[in-house]
């Protein structure tokens, strides 16, 4: 389908200032997204799936400014041993990085690997392509086009410490545009951390190949400086036996979008995705999640859990689709929301789309007040009404917060949650 003239017009202006590399191994993926984006436009609110959120200022030419935060707090995972790689508003930075090193994995920028034979140009582009049907995604089409940084991950058994990818921000108007690529081989296993504000507006793609029997984690925070906008973009494609488990935990961001789009194209196949957001005032959090069964005896589960305040917007749109053939799926879904005043709105589209017949699958989507008889519960038994909000917001968010497998992991976002709501508090 063509874009119309709008639509068309304010996708030549956005990427009017970008720079499009003509050579390397990714050059013809690249040129393939451009045409790709001008044939689709950029997205406005009357498309379907973003009824919901406004995405001008995501598509907009220039990056709206994002003031600088410091909550005072240590870096998140700063306790965990993991190989550091840092990007300060989109830009590498050597001297606060790790080097690039590991046993059985290999890691590169994506902007230094020129080669014209690349194993990553079997991947970079090609998720993110597939991932374009039955919905269109723009905002990750423009990342493939002009991303100029990012980590390819190639990783052949299992990664003896997590990966940490650290998105600094210091440039009030910055713009950044990452890109990582990850393929797992057979039997392989590795961890990836993400936090950080990362700039003004950001813009980040990460696609996931992961083989036969292998094994991925993902455990990504997403707060600090209020005024940012982001919209990310993780697609991952499982093979048979393989397992893919991602949680996602936001707090502050006036304007967020999370997609995550998985295909389950082998047998056994597991795949968990999770998010958590606090949101205090103008706040506007999007998840999206698009998770296709095309085998079978798979299983995925998405749970969401949004707690939200002072006119504070949180969106989920999630849907599982069982392609013919992928019997003995095993999908669930549950989107909730906990409304701490009378102002905050939660928006919910859950979708089930089944061609096979013998599956069991399931999506719920709630929405309500705090528990006044727990809270009085607790506060009939010495607890101030602002803690004992805070234990039960606390215990609402522990079924996504659990999704996490590393215990240690699970302990440091609790940790962090804990910190906000007290800063928050009352």
């Amino acid at each position: 389908m063509s874009a119309t003239a709008e639509k068309q017009n304010a996708t030549e202006a956005r990427i009017a200032g970008l720079n499009l590399q003509t050579d390397g191994w990714s050059a013809s993926t690249r040129s393939d997204a451009v045409a790709r984006l001008r044939a689709m436009g950029l997205p406005e609110r009357r498309d379907e799936y973003w009824k919901f959120t406004r995405p001008d200022a995501l598509t907009q030419a220039d990056a709206p400014q994002a003031a600088l935060f410091d909550a005072g707090e240590a870096a998140l995972f700063e306790g965990t041993d993991t190989l550091s790689v840092v990007f300060d508003d989109g830009v590498f930075n050597a001297d606060a990085s790790d080097p690039l090193a590991m046993d059985h994995l290999s890691i590169e920028r994506l902007a230094g690997a020129g080669a014209d034979i690349h194993w990553a140009k079997g991947v970079y582009g090609v998720l993110e392509a597939r991932g374009q049907t039955p919905v269109p995604r723009p905002l990750a089409t423009l990342n493939t086009a002009f991303a100029t940084d990012g980590v390819l991950i190639h990783v052949t058994g299992k990664a003896p410490k997590p990966i940490s990818l650290v998105y600094n921000h210091s440039d009030e108007a910055s713009d950044a545009i990452l890109h990582h690529v990850i393929k797992l081989d057979a039997g392989a296993e590795l961890t990836v951390l993400e936090n950080g504000p990362a700039a003004a507006r950001f813009n980040k793609v990460m696609e996931v190949d992961i083989a036969d029997t292998a094994t991925f984690h993902h455990v990504r925070a997403q707060g600090r400086d209020h005024e940012r906008r982001a919209a990310t973009h993780l697609f991952a494609r499982l093979g048979t036996e393989s397992t893919f488990k991602s949680f996602t935990l936001t707090v502050n961001g006036r304007l967020t979008r999370n997609e995550c789009v998985i295909e389950l194209t082998g047998d056994d196949a597991i795949a968990h995705v999770a998010g958590a957001c606090v949101g205090d005032g103008d706040f506007h959090h999007d998840d999206t999640v698009f998770i296709t069964h095309d085998a079978e005896r798979c299983e995925s589960r998405q749970v969401f859990k949004k707690v939200l305040r002072n006119g504070a917007v949180g969106v989920f749109q999630g849907k599982i689709l069982v392609k013919a053939g992928a019997q003995k799926t095993d999908g669930y879904q549950i989107s909730q929301s906990l409304l701490l005043d009378g102002d905050s709105e939660f928006l919910a589209k859950p979708e089930l789309e089944i061609y096979a017949d013998d599956v069991v699958c399931s999506h719920g989507s709630t929405s309500g007040a705090i528990d006044e008889e727990a809270l009085f519960y607790l506060r009939s038994r010495g607890v101030p009404e602002a803690l004992a909000t805070d234990l039960l917001t606390l215990a609402f968010l522990a079924e996504a917060v659990e999704e996490i497998e590393d215990e240690g992991l699970r302990d440091v976002i609790v940790d962090r949650l804990e910190g906000w709501l007290e800063r928050h508090r009352g």
